[in-house]
């Protein structure tokens, strides 16, 4: 694969989930992938305690390296991943579009957000292993 993919992870707030999954993108695929992440609302600020655990396993500050941001201001990209939201997120164009079906682990305990962001690296390497052995056909 000659350019990079784009992804897009989508979440209502873009301020937890889809924000450790562009980070944790950008650090250790960044030869692969372009990430992005976006939501249909915003917040004043990315949750606090996902950039403190980002920051402690990862050491990437994501109050320095990120915003919360629009879907409408991302630009076009190949994949959209949904986080899990249960509500209906609005249509991008896209080649590929899954849902991860995370639970949004604000206002629980450290464990909750280390768990997640485990499992979006685990994702993140399986969607990367899908789209290299052509499972996933992105052009």
């Amino acid at each position: 694969m000659n350019k990079k993919v784009k992804v897009a992870y989508v979440c209502v707030h873009n301020s937890c989930r889809s924000q450790m999954a562009e980070a944790l993108t950008k650090l250790y695929h960044d030869d692969f992938f372009e990430a992005y992440s976006g939501g249909t609302e915003t917040r004043p600020q990315i949750n606090q305690d996902a950039v403190r655990i980002i920051k402690q396993l990862h050491g990437v500050d994501m109050n320095v390296t990120q915003s919360s941001k629009l879907i409408d201001d991302l630009p076009e990209v190949d994949v959209v991943i949904t986080m899990g939201c249960n509500v209906d997120c609005p249509w991008l164009p896209c080649q590929f579009r899954e849902d991860w079906g995370l639970d949004d682990p604000s206002h629980g305990p450290d464990e909750g957000f280390i768990m997640t962001q485990n499992v979006i690296q685990d994702k993140i390497k399986s969607l990367k292993e899908r789209i290299i052995n052509k499972e996933i056909d992105i052009k």
